[in-house]
C-alpha cells in the first residue's frame, strides 16, 4: 500500500466514481402561444367592458331615433277600364301584363248596332230641316194671310161707312147695312186667326238657343245624332294611361259586355310610393318630410330613399268595410295602426310591383314640415 501512487485515484472495484455536477434549470423561452395568452386576459378584462359601453352608449344615443315597420307594401296607381256602351266584343288587342301607351286600343265592341242608330238620327235630322222649312213657308203664308185680312177689313169698313151714310138718309135698306156690319166683324176674325197661325209658326221656327241660332228642331235632332255618333265613337275602348295591364282575362271575344263593368286593369307604373301602417305609439314624433329608407323583400339588398310625405286621416279599421264596435263589457285595448304614405325619392333599378311588401325606417330626428 505504501508503494501506492498518490496521484492514483482510489477506485472501488477497479471503477471511477465521476461526480454529478448539478446545473441551475435554464429561462423559459416565450411562444407565440405564450404570448397570445399574455394579451388574452387584458383584453377580455378591458376589451369587452369597453365594447358593451360603446353599444350601450350607441343604443342610448340613437334610442327613439328610428321608427321602422314590415307592415308595408308598394303601390301605384291603377284604374280599371270599363266600356261606355253595351255590346258584344268582336276583338281584343291587349294581353295579360303588356305593356300599352296612351291611346293605345284594347278592345272593340260590335259597332253595327251603333252605326245604325246613328244613320237613323241623320235621317231625324234631315226630318227636321225639312220640317223647319215647312214652317218657314208656313210664316210667310200667314204673313199673307195677314195682308190680305187687313185689306178685308178696310174694305168691308167702307162698305160699312158707306151704308152707314145711306141708312141714315133713308136710301139703303136694314138688310144691306147688318151685312155691311157683319162683313167687317169676319174680316177682323180672319184677321185674329191669320195673326194666330204666323204666332205658332214663328214659335215652331224659333232658335232652341240664342247662342245656336238654329232652330229649335233642327238643335234637337243634332244632339240625338251626336249622341249616336258618340256611343259609335265609344265601340272602340282605348287605354287613358300608359301603363301595364292586368285583368285581362275578362276581355273575351263574343262576351256581352255590360256599361260600367270593369273589364280590364291598367296599372301605372311609372309613378310609385309605399303605403307603410306604423303603429299608433310610434306617430308621436312622425313629421311630413322626414327621411326614410325602403326595402324590399323581393330584392334583397336593394335600399332606396325616400321621405313621408303625408299621414293617414284615419286608422285602418276606422275606414274598414265593419268597423270595430267597442262598445261593449268585454273591450280589449289593440294598438292601431296608421296608414303613413312614403314618396321614393330615387329611380329604382329593379320594377317595383304593386303589392310588394316593403320594410320602412323613418329617421324621427328631424322634425320635417308640421
Amino acid at each position: 500500500m505504501a508503494d501506492a501512487d498518490p496521484q492514483r485515484p482510489i477506485v472501488a472495484d477497479d471503477r471511477i466514481e465521476t461526480p454529478v455536477v448539478q446545473t441551475a434549470p435554464a429561462e423559459d423561452t416565450p411562444t407565440p402561444a405564450k404570448t397570445r395568452k399574455r394579451w388574452v386576459r387584458p383584453l377580455l378584462m378591458f376589451g369587452v367592458p369597453l365594447l358593451l359601453a360603446a353599444i350601450a352608449g350607441y343604443v342610448w344615443l340613437t334610442s327613439g331615433r328610428f321608427v321602422s315597420t314590415d307592415n308595408a307594401y308598394v303601390s301605384q296607381d291603377k284604374v280599371s277600364v270599363s266600356s261606355d256602351v253595351a255590346g258584344r266584343i268582336v276583338s281584343v288587342a291587349v294581353r295579360e301584363n303588356q305593356p300599352v301607351k296612351a291611346g293605345d286600343l284594347l278592345f272593340r265592341i260590335d259597332p253595327e248596332p251603333y252605326r245604325i242608330a246613328l244613320e237613323q238620327q241623320d235621317a231625324a235630322l234631315a226630318t227636321a230641316r225639312v220640317q223647319v222649312s215647312t214652317l218657314a213657308t208656313d210664316t210667310g203664308s200667314a204673313a199673307a194671310d195677314i195682308a190680305s185680312a187687313r185689306a178685308d177689313i178696310a174694305l168691308a169698313q167702307a162698305t160699312y161707312d158707306r151704308q152707314a151714310a145711306l141708312m141714315k138718309r133713308g136710301f139703303t135698306t136694314k138688310a144691306s147695312f147688318d151685312a155691311a156690319s157683319h162683313e167687317v166683324a169676319a174680316a177682323k176674325a180672319r184677321l185674329e186667326t191669320a195673326q194666330a197661325s204666323a204666332a205658332k209658326a214663328r214659335s215652331q221656327l224659333g232658335s232652341g238657343t240664342s247662342a245656336s241660332g238654329r232652330p229649335a228642331a233642327i238643335q234637337a235632332a243634332m244632339a240625338q245624332r251626336d249622341k249616336a255618333a258618340l256611343d259609335l265613337k265609344r265601340t272602340s275602348v282605348y287605354a287613358p294611361y300608359s301603363g301595364t295591364i292586368s285583368q285581362s282575362d275578362r276581355l273575351q271575344v263574343g262576351a256581352q259586355m255590360v256599361t260600367g263593368l270593369p273589364a280590364v286593369s291598367i296599372v301605372k307604373s311609372d309613378r310609385s310610393w309605399v303605403e307603410a301602417n306604423f303603429k299608433e305609439t310610434e306617430l308621436n314624433n312622425m313629421r311630413v318630410g322626414q327621411p326614410a329608407k325602403v326595402t324590399f323583400d323581393a330584392y334583397k339588398g336593394l335600399k332606396l330613399k325616400g321621405h313621408v310625405q303625408s299621414i293617414g286621416a284615419g286608422t285602418g279599421s276606422e275606414f274598414s268595410v265593419l268597423p270595430a264596435q267597442n262598445a261593449t263589457g268585454n273591450w280589449v285595448k289593440v294598438t292601431q295602426r296608421v296608414p303613413v304614405r312614403i314618396a321614393i325619392d330615387e329611380k329604382s333599378p329593379r320594377p317595383l310591383i304593386a303589392g310588394l311588401s316593403a320594410d320602412v325606417t323613418v329617421d324621427v330626428r328631424n322634425h320635417g314640415n308640421r
